[in-house]
């Protein structure tokens, strides 16, 4: 299972660090001179000019980004939660990791995790759900990048859908079943649904109850990060939360002083 273990990773890296590319200098000859855009200043205002360049100028300048060789892997946890007003429940769980040994090989683990609980009392007609309701549409939205869509149709009702990059090299993976890919779970009546996976096509989150659909989805193939809320009832509490935590490299006191000796040369020039 590493190869598409490998894909996902990447993707999740170039959503994460796409915009460090453009610093790279492209090959061939240099781009031409851009044209000013003028730009409408507030009332009052001095005008303000803004000139585009080509990657030939920005290729030249220094800073500090995300560049790929400092990612050494990766931890990604993702899950969704829908609490009914019954006292019925869903939950959906996972982790991914991925890490490179100490020959550059990279090594991949996985858990998952999914429940359904019953309402108070058994009362399935106090879900909340509104057969009068409808919150539809979402599934079709297609967005390079991240995409965080939320439909409500109802009262009352609470929907988050929160997205987290950052660099941590002491994540912590949430709580499932080791080296288990998938993991589905249902009441007793199917009315409320629990699932999640890990494949070659991505990861796939889904929470289904007769008030709504919560769901998230990371598809390698083109590179899309999306969560999805769609509520038709009352009452209902939902989440979906997405954490991508970003490792990197190590990196000895001796090259640290070389890096450093390097950008003070490159700012002299």
């Amino acid at each position: 299972m590493k190869s598409h273990f490998t894909q996902l990773g990447f993707v999740l890296c170039a959503v994460a660090c796409g915009a460090g590319g453009l610093a790279h200098a492209s090959e061939g000859a240099a781009s031409p001179p851009a044209p000013e855009l003028s730009i409408p200043p507030e009332p009052g205002a001095a005008p303000l000019r803004v000139q585009l360049v080509g990657d030939d100028v920005l290729a030249t300048q220094t800073g500090k980004y995300a560049g790929a060789t400092m990612i050494s892997g990766f931890v990604l946890n993702v899950i969704s939660q829908w609490q009914l007003p019954n006292g019925a429940s869903a939950l959906a769980q996972g982790s991914l990791s991925a890490v490179q040994n100490g020959g550059g090989q990279l090594t991949s683990s996985v858990s998952t995790f999914a429940s359904v609980s019953g309402g108070a009392h058994g009362q399935p007609g106090d879900s909340g759900a509104n057969p009068n309701a409808q919150a539809r549409g979402g599934q079709s939205i297609g967005v390079n990048g991240v995409s965080q869509i939320t439909q409500v149709a109802g009262d009352r009702n609470s929907g988050t859908n929160t997205a987290l990059i950052d660099f941590n090299n002491s994540a912590v993976t949430l709580t499932g079943s080791a080296n288990a890919p998938s993991a589905s779970a249902s009441d007793s009546t199917g009315s409320v649904k629990a699932g999640i996976s890990f494949g070659s096509n991505g990861v796939n989150v889904a929470l289904r109850t007769p008030a709504g659909l919560a769901t998230q989805t990371i598809a390698p193939s083109n590179g899309q990060i999306a969560q999805l809320l769609q509520i038709a009832g009352n009452n209902q509490q939902v989440a979906n939360a997405l954490q991508l935590h970003l490792q990197t490299q190590q990196m000895s006191a001796s090259m640290l002083r070389q890096l450093g000796v390097l950008q003070a040369l490159q700012n002299r020039r």
